[in-house]
């Protein structure tokens, strides 16, 4: 396995020098994918790689186009450059690097499968985006036919880039917050694993969040009913991973 990061950042400049503290010590290579950020945010970015180099690449949108188009941005980056495997983590540092250990030797014992993170909230989470994903996770359950998936919007994950080059080359994968849910369910019926890691999900260093409560959820609602109908396509096949 040969592993990078990759960290989609919007306007994050108070957060993302933390974030890459943090991570420094795990000699990763890490790539920053600028979605179109402020001239600030931008600035932030241009010096964090300057000083780093070694370790950190970055990738600029001119525009931005939404988490899902910097990530998979990520992806087309990270496999260009010889990556078997990419770690996807949130810029605003809600997620606990240290489990990066532990989503990796999940990864080198199940090198083709999904490695998701099961977040664990505490007492800062938002009870909207908390309860809010109890009726997405039902209705991947739903487009999956199955309970794989312990949480489907957590953006900690540890993707095997083969299998999403696979399902890029054959489908039109979601852009923008949708994203996480989308890819995660076409996964699913390509036949990839899904494994869940429990982590731990604290909110955030700067308050930030990008997610539009009405406009997210719509478009999220969305992704779910185009998805509710290929599943029915592919029920026969869905039923029949059971069996296997």
């Amino acid at each position: 396995m040969k592993i990078c990061i990759i960290i989609p950042v919007y306007n994050h400049e108070a957060a993302i020098p933390h974030v890459l503290a943090k991570l420094k010590n795990f000699g990763l290579p890490t790539l920053l994918v600028n979605d179109g950020s402020s001239t600030l945010c931008s600035q932030i970015l241009a010096d964090c790689v300057e000083r780093e180099p070694d370790w950190l690449t970055l990738i600029k949108r001119s525009e931005n186009g939404g988490k899902g188009a910097a990530v998979l941005d990520g992806f087309k980056t990270a496999q260009a450059l010889g990556f078997s495997h990419a770690i996807q983590i949130d810029a605003d540092g809600q997620h606990d690097v240290n489990d990066i250990p532990v989503f990796i030797e999940a990864g080198r014992q199940h090198p083709v499968a999904l490695i998701l993170g099961q977040p664990l909230f505490d007492k800062t989470a938002p009870k909207s985006r908390v309860y809010g994903r109890i009726i997405a996770n039902l209705w991947v359950w739903i487009n999956t036919l199955s309970l794989a998936i312990a949480d489907s919007m957590c953006g900690f994950r540890l993707y095997p880039l083969a299998a999403v080059a696979e399902l890029a080359g054959e489908t039109h994968i979601a852009r923008g917050m949708d994203f996480d849910i989308d890819i995660l369910v076409r996964l699913y019926w390509q036949g990839v694993d899904m494994i869940n890691i429990p982590t731990a999900v604290h909110y955030p260093y700067d308050g930030v969040s990008h997610f539009k409560l009405w406009q997210d959820n719509m478009r999220i609602s969305k992704a779910h009913a185009k998805l509710f109908f290929g599943m029915l396509l592919r029920i026969p096949q869905l039923l029949s991973r059971h069996q296997s």
